[in-house]
């Protein structure tokens, strides 16, 4: 499968760098946390489409204020999302920001209202939020779409992640990406079961990812070595802009380290391989092999006291010791030589 030029069969993992909110409300930040983002070595930028409208009742009633100890207890759902959005009207100018930096960009519409108008920037894929998992037929009309759609799964039962699957592939959609997500902010290292990502992949016959909201790099470099072929992370230009995500953001140094940690996994993880490569075969000298541990004459029977396994390795293989005992020398041996089968009688 591949987003845009990015092949997600390859050996790399795809990061993203999540926008969402951390704009601060101005173009200029949007813009230049694109920037920075490639220079921090993402491989794409993704943003949130949607309106306070889009979202939520403008309505002060019990039900519509957050609550449970998150990060905006008080606000209610409309004020929360009124201060966070990104306006549609810059969308545009990120788009090809991001072009010129040469990253992917692409976003989570939050309705089909948000699909139809992110359909004209032609984007190479599609998100969809763990909260808007239970929306069937916004997912139904995201898939349709027929390009590749990643799902998070924070707060989705088992039963809707199936149902969800079901629904991509009956629009003739089979590039799916499901992402292991912990949907608090920020979430516990021990609420993250990366293990999951493995299930995902083996249950569902997809690629899985990690939609990561802890705090710190060790996660997504956990994620990748358990099989995460998307690493999504929250990214802010600086973390004094503030905002409803800048707690659980990583900043320009910070996405740098993780991405430079990724990456070393990556190359860690490497292939399954019983080769050698040439400084493999250079260490074999530090190996056992058999050797003249004792002067010998031809017709001399080789003995414990005569030849030994030692190291280097550059004589013959110790599994011949118990074959070469007892027979005789073929020719004289000194101090130091190395053995081989054709000088056995």
């Amino acid at each position: 499968m591949k987003i845009g030029h990015f092949d997600l069969n390859g050996t790399k993992t795809l990061i993203i760098a999540e926008l969402s909110a951390n704009h601060g409300n101005s173009l200029d930040i949007a813009k230049e946390t694109i920037r920075a983002a490639k220079k921090a070595g993402a491989d794409a930028i993704k943003l949130q489409t949607y309106t306070a409208d889009t979202l939520t009742l403008n309505c002060d009633k019990e039900d519509f204020i957050v609550k449970g100890g998150t990060l905006w207890d008080s606000k209610t759902f409309y004020e929360l999302y009124k201060e966070a959005y990104t306006p549609w009207e810059w969308h545009k100018e990120l788009f090809e920001v991001a072009k010129e930096e040469g990253l992917l960009c692409f976003s989570t519409p939050f309705d089909k209202s948000a699909v139809d108008f992110l359909e004209q920037f032609d984007p190479p894929a599609y998100k969809v939020a763990s909260f808007e998992v239970t929306d069937y037929e916004l997912v139904r009309y995201i898939a349709s779409k027929q390009k590749p759609i990643i799902i998070s799964t924070g707060i989705a039962t088992l039963q809707e992640m199936k149902d969800v699957v079901s629904l991509c592939k009956n629009e003739g959609n089979h590039d799916i990406i499901l992402l292991k997500c912990t949907s608090s902010y920020p979430a516990l290292l021990e609420d993250a079961n990366l293990k999951t990502i493995l299930d995902l992949r083996e249950r569902f016959g997809v690629l899985a990812g990690f939609s990561d909201h802890t705090l710190g790099i060790t996660a997504p470099v956990v994620a990748v070595a358990l099989g995460a072929k998307v690493i999504e992370k929250h990214f802010i230009l600086d973390k004094s802009i503030g905002g409803a995500d800048a707690s659980f953001s990583l900043d320009v140094e910070e996405f740098s380290q993780m991405v430079n940690a990724v990456r070393e996994a990556e190359k860690l993880l490497g292939k399954p391989t019983y080769s050698f490569y040439e400084k493999d075969i250079k260490g074999r000298q530090f190996s056992r092999s058999l050797y003249v541990a004792k002067d010998i004459k031809k017709g001399e029977i080789f003995t414990h006291e005569n030849i030994r396994s030692v190291r280097p390795g550059y004589g013959l293989h110790p599994k011949y010791l118990d074959e070469i005992l007892g027979k005789k020398a073929r020719v004289n041996f000194s101090f130091g030589d190395r053995l081989s089968m054709e000088d056995v009688e």
